[in-house]
C-alpha cells in the first residue's frame, strides 16, 4: 500500500469522532463553521408574536445588528388574541405597534406573516405563503422557535421555518430559540450560546415595549434563563440555541 493510501489510527479515530458528532447533533465548529468577517448576513427571527423573536432570540438581535448585519424579526402573528377586553383588530394595532417600538429598540426590522393569534394554520397554502415572504428576504442565518412547544402558535412558526429551509435547499443556517423554558418549551438543549451581557438591557428595554403583555411578569422568567444559560456558558447571561445540524453553521456573535 503507498503512503498516500495509508489510513493512521489518528485518521480512524478522528473520523469515528466526527460520524459520532454528526450522529448525535453535536456541532462541529471547528470543520464546518463558515467564517464570514467582513460579510454582512441577513438574519431572520421567526416567532410566533409579538414578543417572541425579542423574548427568545433578543439579546442575539441585538448583538448582530450592532455587528451591521441586517436583522429582520418575523412575526408570524400580530397578537390578535392576547389582549383581553380587545377585538382582534384593536389587540393587532395595539401589539403590532409595541412590536414597531421593540425593533426599533434593537435596531432591527419587523415583518408580518398575516396569519391570526390563536388560529394559526399549516397547510399547503401557508406553507406556500410563509416560504415566499421568508426567502424573498434571502437569509443567510434563520432563528425560529423550537417546535416541542405547548403553544400552537409556537409550533406553526417554528414548522413553516423548518418547511421554508428545506424549500430553500437547505442553504441558509437553522437554529432554534427557547421562550418560557419548562412552561413553553421543553426538552430544549443547546448546542450554541450567545453572551448577551452587554446588550441584556437593551433586550428588556425590548421586551418592556410590549406593555399590552406584562413583560414585568414574563421577563422575569427569562432573566433566570439567561442566568442559567450564562453558567452554562461561562458568562453572566446568555441565549441559547439548538442548530440544526444538517444546515449551515454561521458562526454565532
Amino acid at each position: 500500500m503507498t503512503a498516500t493510501n495509508s489510513i493512521t489510527r489518528r485518521d480512524v479515530i478522528g473520523g469515528i469522532a466526527a460520524g459520532s458528532a454528526a450522529v448525535l447533533g453535536l456541532p462541529l465548529a471547528s470543520v464546518t463553521e463558515e467564517k464570514d468577517a467582513g460579510k454582512p448576513l441577513k438574519a431572520v427571527i421567526v416567532g410566533g408574536h409579538p414578543d417572541d423573536p425579542e423574548s427568545g432570540c433578543g439579546g442575539t438581535m441585538a448583538r448582530l445588528s450592532d455587528m451591521g448585519h441586517d436583522v429582520v424579526a418575523m412575526y408570524l402573528t400580530r397578537g390578535e388574541a392576547g389582549i383581553r377586553g380587545k377585538t382582534a383588530d384593536a389587540a393587532a394595532e395595539i401589539r403590532s405597534a409595541e412590536a414597531q417600538e421593540a425593533c426599533k429598540i434593537l435596531k432591527v426590522r419587523a415583518l408580518f406573516a398575516g396569519q391570526i393569534d390563536g388560529s394559526s394554520e399549516i397547510n399547503a397554502a401557508r406553507y406556500g405563503a410563509f416560504a415566499n415572504l421568508l426567502l424573498a428576504e434571502k437569509p443567510d442565518l434563520v432563528f425560529t422557535q423550537w417546535p416541542i412547544d405547548t403553544h400552537r402558535d409556537h409550533r406553526a412558526a417554528s414548522l413553516l421555518a423548518f418547511d421554508a429551509w428545506h424549500r430553500a435547499g437547505q442553504k441558509f443556517a437553522l437554529y432554534y430559540f427557547e421562550v418560557n423554558a419548562g412552561s413553553q418549551t421543553t426538552l430544549f438543549r443547546p448546542t450554541h450560546y450567545v453572551d448577551i451581557t452587554s446588550v441584556e438591557e437593551r433586550k428588556r428595554a425590548a421586551c418592556m415595549a410590549h406593555k399590552s403583555q406584562d413583560p414585568q411578569g414574563f421577563y422575569g422568567i427569562h432573566t433566570l434563563m439567561h442566568e442559567f444559560r450564562g453558567r452554562e456558558h461561562g458568562c453572566k447571561y446568555a441565549e441559547a440555541f439548538v442548530h440544526h445540524n444538517q444546515s449551515r453553521v454561521v458562526g454565532l456573535p
